[in-house]
């Protein structure tokens, strides 16, 4: 550190010892094998901090804080959608697989209820869902449990609808995972699927998994194993228990009341009570006989308008052989605490798709992640209050037919219902002009209207 003798002298100690500190570690790195040359660089890059008083980043994630960093140090997601970690298995790679679990989604411009903010809602939800998928990385398929197309279903697989509802909507790396998917009320009403008993004339019937053009739907009941992720899915048609929420009917005086939209009225009634007996009966069968841990279960409805099948919520509670996942939209809202409990296994309500209505402040859809060990983890990944829905008190110049800002709330306009009321569920206004009246046993859980 001099020049000619004595001439130049340096006051800076820290640079003598930091000199001896880079001596001291390109000896280390002569000493290690190159088997271990990753550890001496780590060390190394310490040892040449020890002027400056922190170490020296040598190309690996330095944290400061305890928390996971990216290989830039600034604390960025990783590739994968997760923060990457030097010390710990990022968390994508400790799952094998997730899915995605959505319902209500189906919104139409001229026929949705007035407390929603146009497509604005279902287009945040989807983008969302985009999101979440990248983030991810492993999202396996997603559960649909219907109303895909309100106000009335699709017609056929050559309806616009499924251009302009669906796929216009999701982008193609969501729908590039099956969509397993059961029929809604809505959907149901001008489907030949109501009217016939050939699957070739369900409009959203399809069952080839190499065509992604369309929802994944063998029949309108079905199951699906998934024996890689150690679980089964299962798809049931419980369209006849759409007026269950009236808790006093028995089974027997429940009727699929949308039956009245469709072209064969007494047989759509006749044909929604079959096919809801299969699907207990599917149900049942899969419960005693699957070899899946989990068993993932669908359809329009939430658990609490099952009381009049009484069999079915206790199968559905019982994890002596499964751990049972169940998922109903139909109320359009996504939550845990408005359904009936199936405890120890887990329940939701999935309708906070944003395409009718806001009957709550959850919108949004439902994330499992599947472990190593195949537990599943359910959470729910909403968007903004105020992105899908209008507050009861706000101004809006979109309105449907006879609909009021105070149609859908009891109490005066700062007094809102609360979510699940009996009140709020069952108020409806007059159908307009040439729509046909409610039938004596129909009480509907949201205004249908216009016909």
């Amino acid at each position: 550190l001099s020049s000619s003798g004595d001439d130049v002298e340096f006051e800076s100690s820290s640079l003598v010892r930091a000199g001896e500190s880079l001596r001291s570690g390109r000896r280390l790195l002569l000493a290690c094998g190159l088997g271990a040359a990753l550890a001496a660089a780590v060390f190394c890059g310490n040892l040449a901090g020890v002027g400056t008083g922190r170490p020296a980043v040598v190309g690996l994630a330095s944290s400061d804080d305890g928390k996971d960093k990216d290989h830039e140090g600034n604390g960025s997601k990783g590739s994968k959608g997760h923060e990457t970690s030097t010390t710990t298995k990022p968390t994508w790679m400790s799952r094998r697989g997730s899915f995605m679990v959505i319902g209500d989604w189906g919104y139409d411009p001229q026929h949705h209820w007035i407390n929603i903010r146009n497509d604005t809602c279902v287009s945040a939800i989807a983008e969302k869902m985009s999101a979440t998928m990248k983030m991810l990385g492993d999202v396996q398929f997603v559960i649909n449990v219907g109303d895909s197309f309100y106000p009335n279903g699709v017609r056929s697989k050559d309806d616009p609808q499924w251009e302009n509802k669906w796929r216009n909507v999701f982008d193609d790396s969501v729908r590039s995972v099956p969509w397993y998917s059961v029929y809604g009320n809505h959907d149901y009403q001008f489907d030949p699927c109501a009217c016939s008993d050939k699957l070739e004339d369900c409009a959203q019937v399809h069952d080839d998994p190499k065509n992604l053009s369309f929802f994944q739907m063998p029949s309108w009941t079905y199951h699906v194993d998934q024996p890689e992720l150690n679980l089964e899915i299962i798809g049931l048609d419980l369209n006849h228990y759409m007026n269950g929420f009236m808790h006093g009917l028995s089974g027997d005086d429940l009727g699929f009341a949308d039956c009245q939209h469709t072209m064969c009225k007494d047989m759509c009634f006749y044909r929604s009570k079959l096919r809801a007996k299969e699907s207990l009966k599917l149900f049942e069968e899969r419960a005693a006989n699957s070899a899946a841990k989990n068993l993932l279960v669908f359809s329009h409805y939430p658990t609490d308008y099952f009381s009049s099948a009484p069999d079915f919520m206790n199968q559905l509670k019982d994890n002596s052989k499964h751990d049972v996942f169940y998922f109903g939209g139909h109320r359009h809202n996504t939550d845990q605490f408005s359904t009936a409990s199936i405890a120890p296994n887990v329940n939701w309500l999935v309708g906070g798709g944003g395409g009718w209505s806001c009957d709550g402040q959850e919108q949004g859809f439902v994330v499992g992640e599947i472990g190593e060990d195949y537990s599943i983890k359910t959470y729910s990944v909403l968007v903004d209050y105020e992105v899908c829905c209008i507050p009861p008190s706000a101004p809006t110049t979109t309105s449907t037919p006879n609909a009021t800002a105070d149609s859908r709330r009891s109490g005066t306009p700062s007094e809102p219902a609360a979510v699940g009321s009996r009140q709020d569920k069952t108020k409806s206004e007059a159908p307009p002009e040439g729509c046909p009246p409610p039938t004596k046993s129909e009480r509907p859980l949201r205004p249908r209207y216009p016909c």
